[in-house]
């Protein structure tokens, strides 16, 4: 598969973590197809140089996923301003190192950012969404596991676990999504994209706390990453490909989904598991005090 981008002239598009890396590019590439973009970011000083670099019709909006409360205000606001909301695309994420550190409201970093603050997002928005939501998994989420009974990481604390159990968790709530709006005769379509290994700010950082090993594969990495405009079609293409079926995934094409051309790829056990898929969705609501569907 390849991503060409239909007209996407009279829709508006919110693009979380727009600012930077993968973001940018999908930001980027709808404002070039006549889309309306929403530059949902942490930092408004640099998603408004963001802004000025790509032109087209875009605006910045102060959104920190690790506060409910920023949450809550952005979606207040950005529902008050766009009765409608075309394109969802939850791409935000954080990749840290060294000790546990905590949200705004107590959640683990990762977990906390990653997922339920995309949780509570698309929840807040529901009511104004006419079309798409896009989760961005990533690879590590196939060799993580969801532990229940130690949601926020307090025991035996490593971060790139921590981040894995969170891209596990945006897997487990795109693909739960999916089911709910079905089951809710809803337009909404929820579909996932993972850009494989892709040479952005986080990839370093992702594997350098797994020792020594972990220390040699981020060095190699620039050998075996692709660009970050080759890693952002995935997303694009789930937001923007016309036909698409709720709960698809894509993904590069390549070994072990690291790099290559768009493909369907296939989540995890544990993420496509829909007795997981309902036990995560009432803990969010439970965490974050949103609920739907």
């Amino acid at each position: 598969m390849t991503t060409s981008i239909p007209d996407q002239r009279g829709r508006v598009a919110v693009v979380t973590g727009a600012n930077s890396g993968l973001g940018l590019i999908t930001a980027t590439e709808l404002a070039r197809a006549g889309a309306h973009v929403v530059l949902a970011v942490r930092n408004t000083a640099a998603g408004e140089a963001a802004a000025r670099a790509i032109g087209g019709d875009v605006e910045v909006r102060e959104l920190d996923l690790a506060s409910l409360a920023s949450v809550r205000a952005f979606a207040a606001k950005l529902a008050a301003d766009h009765p409608t909301v075309d394109l969802l695309i939850n791409n935000a994420g954080v990749v840290l190192l060294g000790q546990r550190r905590t949200t705004a409201d107590g959640f683990e970093l990762h977990l906390g950012t990653n997922f339920l603050g995309h949780f509570a997002l698309t929840g807040l928005l529901l009511d104004n969404l006419a079309a798409r939501v896009v989760n961005l998994s990533s690879v590590t989420h196939k060799n993580a596991h969801v532990n229940f009974d130690d949601l926020m990481s307090e025991g035996g604390y490593r971060a790139s676990r921590a981040y894995g159990v969170s891209k596990l968790a945006t897997t487990v709530f795109g693909l739960e999504l999916d089911r709910r709006l079905r089951a809710a005769g809803s337009p909404v379509v929820s579909v996932l994209a993972h850009p494989g290994l892709t040479r952005t700010n986080l990839t370093p950082r992702a594997w350098e706390d797994r020792g020594r090993f972990g220390r040699v594969l981020a060095g190699a990495g620039l050998l075996v990453t692709q660009s970050v405009e080759r890693g952002a079609q995935p997303q694009l293409h789930a937001a923007t490909a016309p036909a698409l079926r709720g709960g698809q995934f894509f993904g590069p094409s390549g070994f072990l989904e690291l790099r290559g051309r768009i493909a369907e790829v296939r989540p995890s056990k544990e993420a496509a598991d829909p007795a997981v898929g309902r036990r995560l969705w009432l803990a969010a609501e439970h965490l974050t005090g949103v609920s739907y569907l």
